[in-house]
């Protein structure tokens, strides 16, 4: 299945984006997360295209898509939002599945609560929606620095931004890291080192304290709508815990929650796995009524 890979010019800004599969079939849009791009869905894109139009884009300031500075742009999870809806107005995509995983949640999240929401299924592959979840040691600088920006809290996630986090963030909780190819965390880094792209990171480790507000709206349209949920989820993240996963079943008692022997970077070490669970789900919550 041929994967294209794509630009589009969104409110002056210039996209990336991977595309492949039937423009007529269910539309599927995977939403990457940080410090990655639409690269972590390399190998799931084709597995899924035979069956469904699937849309993959980079965020901006991240990936292969622009990345102009916090003087250029105002960076919040809002605008990167406004910006992917933007994207997919301009490809024709008016319903769609979201799949989401870690900064792709809480831009999924604002996806389903626009108005006549989009949103017809959700997989969620460590990617939080409740306040359960958070793991203390990876959370508290995040939250000190969302209270409080100043020195020292920006020193403390200064760090994240180094190439041992991020090599951990992939290989932390996998049963194997050898399996994790070095492509994942080189590329990170290497984009991440762009002018001015530490700074753009550090706005939106700020703004991220902005997501939590939104839960109780997330969850109760959830519920109301009985929105499909599959949780596919690295049950030895040290991010996301467990219990971000299968706090999904508090408002969706028929939400499928799947917890696999990895960490947060799932599909680097469980694509065969979490393959087969999406395409399962899809195959039912797509299914026409």
């Amino acid at each position: 299945m041929r994967v294209f890979h794509r630009y589009a010019v969104v409110e002056g800004h210039r996209l990336f984006y991977r595309e492949a599969g039937p423009s007529d079939a269910p539309a599927v849009v995977l939403l990457h997360g940080y410090p990655s791009s639409s690269f972590m869905f390399r190998e799931l894109i084709p597995r899924l295209a035979d069956r469904y139009h699937v849309v993959a884009p980079d965020h901006l300031g991240f990936g292969q898509s622009d990345s102009p500075t916090v003087n250029d742009f105002d960076y919040s999870f809002d605008s990167l939002t406004r910006l992917t809806a933007g994207l997919l107005d301009q490809l024709g995509l008016q319903r769609y599945a979201i799949y989401v995983q870690d900064y792709g949640a809480p831009v999924g999240w604002r996806l389903a609560l626009q108005p006549h929401s989009p949103v017809s299924a959700v997989v969620s592959q460590n990617g939080n929606g409740y306040d359960a979840g958070f793991v203390p040691d990876f959370w508290n600088p995040i939250w000190a620095y969302g209270e409080d920006r100043n020195p020292q809290t920006e020193a403390a996630l200064r760090t994240a931004l180094e190439r041992d986090a991020i090599v951990w963030q992939y290989t932390h909780g996998v049963p194997e890291p050898s399996v994790v190819s070095p492509d994942t965390w080189t590329l990170d880094h290497a984009l991440l080192q762009r002018p001015g792209n530490d700074e753009v990171q550090l706005r939106l480790f700020h703004d991220y304290r902005t997501n939590r507000a939104l839960y109780p709206r997330l969850q109760e349209h959830l519920r109301i709508n009985r929105i499909p949920v599959l949780a596919v989820w690295g049950g030895n993240d040290q991010i996301f815990s467990p219990n971000g996963a299968t706090a999904f079943g508090e408002d969706l008692p028929d939400a499928e929650v799947h917890l696999l022997d990895g960490g947060h970077f799932l599909l680097e070490s469980a694509l065969d796995e979490v393959t087969e669970l999406t395409r399962t789900f899809l195959g039912r919550a797509l299914r026409p009524s």
